[in-house]
């Protein structure tokens, strides 16, 4: 049996490593903090537009850049010029994107566990033929807005389940796969929690070795290829069943974006 003196330098130990997780904690919130008011002052005076975005977007671009001020900067400077010039108008309207919607292939419903809303994109669905490649980024804009716009408050990413059930040659779009991305990394930086891929055939593989160049290390560590047998366990370890798309075993029936 374990002496009382023993538990209580476990015990001890135990609160000390507690304390030292909650000091490195706050220093790294302060960093940010620091580095979130340096980065405002100088995109500032660079773009007066910027006095309007809160600071939970400059954070996002600096965490995005391993807290470098200078990068962050450059990166929201460009996000910037880019949503202005790309969305003069602050959003992507239905009107914009009418052959990309007519596809029905993005639904946008339920949230995991950690509230991050979820959107299940059918591969098989796209057809780079319908509507050309800039009506796809605007497509790909309007989505990302729409799943932002759904996130509740205190949360900021998003979950992806790519689903290419029936994908084929006929549905290979690589500029449209590299578009989404840079979009994706470029002006939505820190949003994607996760990418679920599945019901990958075996032809895919060609194209995401392709692709697989123009993704960065962060998010390639949230892109999980999930095998089939084990789909619905590895989808309930992050969705409850209640949130989870009825054609993946859950109780939500796919809702188009």
């Amino acid at each position: 049996m374990m002496s009382m003196t023993n538990c209580k330098k476990i015990e001890a130990k135990e609160e000390t490593v507690k304390d030292e997780d909650n000091y490195s904690k706050n220093r790294n919130e302060l960093e940010e903090l620091t580095k979130t008011h340096l980065m405002r002052a100088f995109v500032e005076a660079q773009d007066p537009s910027s006095k309007v975005v809160d600071d939970l977007m400059l954070r996002r671009f600096l965490r995005a850049r391993d807290l470098d001020v200078e990068q962050a900067s450059a990166m929201f400077l460009k996000y910037l010029k880019w949503r202005q010039a790309f969305a003069p108008n602050g959003s992507i309207s239905a009107s914009e994107v009418p052959n990309q919607i007519a596809q029905n292939k993005m639904f946008l419903q339920g949230s995991d566990k950690k509230g991050c809303p979820i959107a299940v994109v059918l591969g098989a669905r796209h057809f780079q033929d319908k509507g050309g490649l800039e009506e796809f980024k605007r497509y790909v804009v309007y989505c990302f807005d729409k799943m932002c716009a759904r996130m509740p408050s205190g949360q900021e990413k998003f979950v992806f389940i790519g689903d290419l059930e029936g994908w084929g040659y006929s549905n290979s779009d690589i500029r449209a796969y590299i578009a989404a991305l840079s979009i994706l990394q470029d002006y939505y930086p820190e949003r994607l929690r996760k990418m679920f891929i599945v019901h990958a055939p075996f032809v895919f593989m060609t194209i995401w070795k392709l692709v697989c160049p123009f993704i960065d290390s962060n998010t390639k560590k949230k892109i999980v290829f999930v095998e089939n047998k084990m789909l619905k366990l590895t989808l309930l370890e992050e969705i409850d069943e209640s949130q989870l798309p009825e054609i993946y075993g859950g109780k939500l029936p796919l809702v188009p974006i």
